[in-house]
């Protein structure tokens, strides 16, 4: 897997160390280990898990702004437990309302050394943090609409969202709420995988 996984990287701008490859794949031979009893995830191959889960999460990586984030509904750890490992002197909290997701992100957390990210069980329109975020991410996480509704709250005034979308999102975009705006649609190249991607960045007005 490591060879696989190292290939792929090679087909992006992205750059990791040799232990930062080894600490992707510890974190998908754990969640492949928990998966049959807590299933965290639909996708049961680990070397599909290299290609869906962990690139499909590292390429938005170059386009995160700042260094304390949040990823909310992060189920297993998508994106914030890549993010993490890619950016080891960033803060991430990650957030989910399913206590076995928060029981498997300790594990994952002490397992991996991941000091730098902070599982909370709790819904998102419950969070109320200490302090507010510079990024509020979100994967397969409802609509943008929703997504910023519940997510109003959480960023800092120069702070973005960003809204990780498989298909086209222009309809999803016309109808934004009127207390953000576009600062970038990002088409994402993940290698090898058949299927769209977008970054959408959004930024409170």
């Amino acid at each position: 897997m490591l060879d696989q996984l190292r290939s792929l990287v090679a087909q992006t701008s992205l750059s990791l160390s040799e232990y930062q490859l080894q600490q992707c794949i510890d974190y998908v031979k754990l969640l492949d280990k928990w998966n049959s009893a807590y299933n965290l995830t639909s996708v049961r191959d680990p070397k599909e898990m290299l290609i869906k889960h962990v690139m499909d999460s590292l390429v938005i990586a170059p386009h995160l702004i700042g260094n304390h984030f949040i990823d909310v509904g992060t189920g297993p750890g998508l994106p914030g437990v890549l993010l993490a490992i890619y950016y080891p002197d960033n803060n991430f909290t990650l957030l989910d309302s399913l206590g076995k997701r928060i029981r498997f992100l300790n594990q994952v957390k002490l397992q991996l050394k991941l000091t730098n990210i902070q599982p909370v069980q709790s819904r998102v329109e419950d969070h109320q943090p200490e302090q507010r975020y510079d990024g509020v991410i979100s994967r397969a996480f409802a609509s943008i609409n929703d997504m910023l509704n519940w997510c109003r709250h959480l960023p800092t005034q120069n702070g973005h969202f960003y809204a990780m979308k498989a298909a086209a999102v222009q309809e999803e975009i016309a109808a934004l709420p009127d207390f953000v705006k576009v600062v970038s649609v990002q088409p994402l190249v993940v290698p090898q995988l058949q299927a769209q991607r977008h970054l959408v960045i959004l930024q409170p007005c």
